[in-house]
């Protein structure tokens, strides 16, 4: 039996519930082909009319796909991509849920993450728990964060949405990772202001910490041991790319801290921002880029009340 074939079963029983005669585009590149080819296998034995396309890979998460693969999205019931980076933050996702597609991004994901961690997750444990914190949030305007690191944010949520990314997509336009298990939305443009100390993971490593500073919503000096990096790929796509685009609270028991930003951001115990596009999810800002620092134990506050204490949850 092929090792990936348990994760595999959940992506299409579970998390899609994935239907007989339903048409399932899998989006793939070349280094994903494997794992693509394990999920449509599954879902041909659901009875499921099944389509692979395996395009380039692209540049950076958030890049949109090539416009025969977008238009492609807006005629099939469920797509699920297993990709290098990101279709998520992406129009062509957004086009292919309004047309009423069921979607399950798997940016990064890797042989070792189909077969274990937060893929093997209970998702209607991992549910429940997101459901709970993303209502909290939605019924805030002011989030504050800080941590031991140094990590010390303020920005406004006023009038915005939470998505919680349950892995459980079942309904006409759902869409999330895979796999999943955070609750997150995107800050009001131009409110944020303080600092992040990325000592999680960012730009799919855990080494040391990244510093990034934040004046009016917007990214102004980052420093530390990724710094060049971001750097070069913030100031490629330009000035929108440094939008504080995204607040996200983990919620999978089962996500590990391991350096792949699609397992890493799930984590319980851990926030994130994300810098660049929020467009797809309630923000203003189009960027072609999406970024996200993971930081660990952080005290949340929702207009001054506790939503986590040093990385534990209160909910």
């Amino acid at each position: 039996m092929n090792s990936m074939n348990r994760g595999a079963k959940i992506v299409v029983n579970t998390c899609m519930r994935i239907r007989r005669g339903e048409k399932v585009l899998i989006i793939t590149d070349p280094p994903k082909m494997k794992i693509a080819k394990t999920i449509a296998d599954v879902a041909r034995e659901r009875r499921a009319e099944v389509t692979l396309i395996c395009m380039p890979v692209g540049e950076r998460h958030g890049q949109e796909p090539p416009e025969p693969v977008a238009l492609a999205m807006t005629y099939f019931d469920v797509i699920i991509a297993p990709t290098t980076y990101s279709l998520t933050h992406t129009q062509a996702r957004l086009r292919a849920c309004r047309a009423g597609a069921r979607v399950a991004t798997m940016p990064g994901i890797t042989e070792e993450m189909m077969q274990r961690g937060a893929m093997l997750a209970d998702y209607r444990e991992v549910a429940r728990l997101t459901k709970k914190v993303a209502a909290l949030l939605d019924r805030a305007s002011e989030v504050e964060v800080k941590t031991e690191a140094g990590t010390d944010l303020k920005f406004s949520i006023r009038g915005r949405k939470t998505h919680p990314d349950t892995g459980l997509f079942h309904r006409p336009g759902d869409f999330g990772n895979l796999p999943a298990g955070e609750a997150f939305i995107a800050p009001v443009e131009g409110t944020g202001e303080g600092k992040v100390v990325v000592d999680g993971s960012i730009i799919d490593t855990t080494m040391g910490r990244t510093e990034i500073t934040i004046e009016k919503g917007m990214a102004k000096t980052i420093s530390g041991s990724s710094a060049k990096k971001l750097t070069r790929m913030l100031n490629k796509v330009g000035p929108r790319a440094r939008n504080l685009a995204e607040f996200g609270v983990g919620t999978n028991p089962k996500a590990r801290l391991i350096g792949q930003v699609l397992e890493d951001e799930k984590v319980l115990g851990t926030c994130h921002i994300a810098l660049g596009d929020n467009s797809t999810f309630g923000g203003r800002v189009k960027a072609g880029i999406h970024i996200d620092g993971i930081f660990r134990k952080p005290t949340v506050k929702l207009d001054g009340k506790l939503l986590m204490k040093e990385g534990k949850l209160l909910v």
